[in-house]
């Protein structure tokens, strides 16, 4: 019955190792820097339909979201820098500058 026991935990602590490493690997892999849709004139955050097919929005990397407005980040993909494990995130502000103008 004890031998029965220590091979479940044991069996429980591999899943869990194997789910944390996944959840590390999936969080350090991003292809590049967030992205959301936004409204070019206010920084609202929309929804990701509201970029498709001539609406209203553009895509908008990297940065953070706070009430709902994005900042940090920028326009043009190739001018964001990517955070993450490893990425060194400097702190301050990447891409253009915060609110860039942005061409297309």
């Amino acid at each position: 019955m004890a031998s029965q026991e220590r091979r479940l935990r044991s069996g429980v602590v591999m899943l869990g190792s194997v789910g944390l490493l996944a959840a590390a690997l999936v969080s350090c892999s991003s292809g590049g820097p967030d992205k959301r849709c936004v409204d070019p004139t206010t920084y609202k955050k929309l929804n990701d339909r509201d970029c498709h097919d001539g609406g209203p929005g553009r895509y908008y990397y990297g940065g953070s979201v706070k009430n709902g407005k994005v900042s940090g980040g920028g326009f043009d993909k190739s001018a964001v820098k990517r955070g993450g494990f490893g990425g060194g995130s400097g702190g301050g502000k990447g891409g253009e500058g915060g609110h860039g103008s942005g061409g297309s």
